[in-house]
């Protein structure tokens, strides 16, 4: 991986690198080297994630500019319309930035739960659409049915024939003796044969959790049609999985759906007005062009559906339905950035202070060390298959009793240190064999963050996110990277890999820090990352820029301290309190004086968030 790290492949230009740091392309483009150092300066430490709202309008705008495009340019008459899923990040600084800045599009939310219902209702601006999804009870139900009697614009989409009886039961209650009944929208989800693919393409296709079979719509069409409810239905909504990566199967589902959507209008559902395509529209997460993971552009997938829909209504003799998508990936990926200072290098310790030389050495460890002292250009790569070689053999004589550790412990700290100078000197050549040698030395990064909490589809699912150092980018990186985090679980890990690899640079971190940025965590990482090892949400804030285009740190939420984290965990907190400090009194090991000592620090460890500590540049002061 050259100095880039691949930005141009999955950055969408919303960062460049200026000199040797990641900068944001807005305004008046700060370094997010220069941001991090200002919020640790006021003595936030540990992870930090970072917001930016301008991205957030970025994509809602560039949403709805391609789609307006594509109904200008195919002379649709239909309306484009979209709403975030919820499910996709619930946290307060990102859905209060969400309406905020999307305000000029009428842009609405999804619910699928109570919890995410309530939300959406108190944060919808009245007349923007409201979906609902997912399995529902009466209470659910009846919560959409207040929602509709506050004025809210709100479609209950049907999962299941026994959503259907229930909306009809709670609109009896609701609606027994009024002369105008109040009533949300209605949308049925329908079960497609065509499917997805990838991780997420079981969302779609007969087998899937969701949706209604043909049997079973005809039969809600019949239930909807003999409870007057006909002047309800408006939606037909389907999906057919997350991160799309190729756009053919949307493609047959759209031909699929839109049958379905003209047989209903055409059977007399006269009030059905919009096609709800569901999620789905891609992200770029690779870092790699042989590897990338989208084969469309969001300009072809709009251009796509309006033209299938449009074909469709024309053929079948209706009119062009609105369109409407729930793309959450697609809008929040991209508006959060994790930044985590590398704690420590491994291999740091290989140094030649660190050398056991005995008065007399076996010869091997002797040659091992005139191979280290007489490197150059000229004889690197054949002094570093020597090394190597002598290596195996040593390894091997320990194994038989003929050398002891310190000759072991010699060996590997002169090996390593021949291979790193040699990589050195061999760096501008950049052959196979020298990247098969840099992958036996992958040098591995402790790095101040939970994997578990702020990468979960990584220990899940796999799923790759880009990653950089936010500094040094000046400097080519010549160590292949394995990253750890601090969890107590060998799953933290982001192993090196040879098809996709990560190359990080040599540095000291006791003098000198060093920052990882994770890119493209604002889609699920937040909502579904878990408190392992009681890690919890890393230290966050929301990065404005004003009128003049300097940047402003607003919305700052710390990472939880260590006693509300026990807390949240059902611990009695007070009771930790007393136990604590009962100990500490009872304690006959120290007198009063130190009893009190003891107190204070425990309570400022106490305080504390659960992430570690780090040592500034100059061993200033605890970081």
């Amino acid at each position: 991986m050259n100095k880039s790290y691949g930005i141009n492949i999955w950055g969408d230009n919303n960062f460049v690198i200026k000199n040797s740091t990641v900068n944001i392309n807005y305004k008046s483009q700060p370094s997010l080297l220069e941001i991090t150092n200002q919020i640790r300066n006021k003595g936030y430490k540990g992870p930090l994630l970072l917001r930016f709202p301008h991205l957030i309008k970025k994509q809602i705008s560039t949403l709805y500019n391609e789609f307006n495009r594509a109904r200008e340019e195919f002379n649709y008459q239909g309306k484009f319309q979209a709403v975030f899923p919820l499910k996709v990040n619930q946290f307060p600084n990102f859905i209060n930035t969400l309406i905020d800045v999307s305000k000029a599009y009428n842009y609405g939310l999804e619910a699928g739960s109570k919890a995410e219902l309530v939300i959406a209702i108190t944060h919808t601006p009245m007349g923007a659409p409201i979906t609902v999804n997912g399995f529902k009870d009466k209470e659910m139900i009846s919560l959409c049915f207040i929602a509709a009697n506050m004025g809210h614009n709100i479609t209950i989409t049907i999962e299941g024939l026994g959503e259907l009886e229930t909306i009809i039961e709670v609109n009896q209650e609701f609606n027994k003796k009024r002369k105008t009944p109040v009533i949300p929208k209605i949308g049925v989800r329908i079960r497609l044969h065509s499917s997805g693919i990838g991780i997420w393409a079981k969302s779609g296709g007969y087998s899937s959790k969701f949706g209604l079979t043909s049997t079973e719509l005809l039969e809600a069409y019949e239930l909807i049609k003999k409870h007057a409810l006909l002047e309800q239905l408006w939606m037909v909504h389907f999906h057919i999985g997350s991160q799309m990566s190729d756009i053919a199967p949307l493609k047959k589902a759209l031909r699929e759906a839109g049958n379905i959507y003209a047989d209903l209008k055409n059977r007399g559902a006269t009030a059905l007005n919009a096609i709800n395509i569901g999620g789905g529209l891609a992200v770029e997460y690779s870092q790699h062009a042989h590897s990338k993971e989208i084969n469309y552009a969001l300009s072809e997938f709009a251009n796509d559906v309006v033209y299938l829909i449009k074909e469709i209504a024309k053929n079948k003799g209706i009119d062009e339905p609105d369109i409407f998508t729930e793309s959450g990936r697609y809008i929040a990926a991209s508006h959060s950035v994790l930044i985590a200072p590398v704690l420590e290098l491994f291999s740091q310790d290989y140094h030649e202070k660190s050398l056991r030389l005995k008065e007399t050495n076996p010869p091997l460890i002797s040659e091992l060390y005139d191979l280290w002292t007489s490197l150059n250009r000229s004889n690197a790569r054949e002094y570093l298959h020597d090394g190597l070689d002598h290596m195996e053999s040593l390894l091997t004589l320990f194994d038989l009793g003929y050398i002891d550790l310190e000759d072991r412990s010699n060996a590997e700290l002169l090996v390593n240190m021949i291979i790193k100078k040699s990589i050195l000197l061999l760096n501008n050549d950049d052959t196979e064999e020298l990247k098969k040698l840099q992958n036996k030395i992958q040098e591995r990064y402790l790095v101040n963050f939970s994997a578990f909490q702020s990468l979960p589809d990584f220990w899940g699912l796999q799923q790759h996110f880009p990653m950089m150092p936010i500094d040094k980018l000046d400097i080519k990186p010549s160590n292949p990277a394995t990253i750890w985090d601090i969890t107590c679980d060998s799953d933290g890990e982001i192993a090196f890999n040879g098809n996709a690899p990560l190359y990080l640079h040599d540095v000291d971190v006791d003098t000198d820090e060093y920052f990882l940025a994770f890119f493209l965590t604002g889609a699920y990482q937040e909502v579904l990352g878990m408190n392992h090892n009681l890690f919890t949400h890393p230290t966050e804030v929301v990065v404005d820029f004003d009128k003049e285009g300097n940047y402003l740190l607003n919305k700052l939420i710390e990472s939880q301290n260590i006693m509300d984290v026990l807390e949240d965990m059902d611990y009695d907190k007070n009771h930790l309190d007393k136990k604590l400090k009962y100990q500490i009194e009872e304690s006959t090991l120290i007198n009063k004086t130190q009893k009190r000592e003891l107190l204070g620090k425990l309570y400022l460890y106490l305080s504390e968030n659960s992430y570690l500590k780090t040592i500034q540049a100059n061993n200033e002061d605890p970081s």
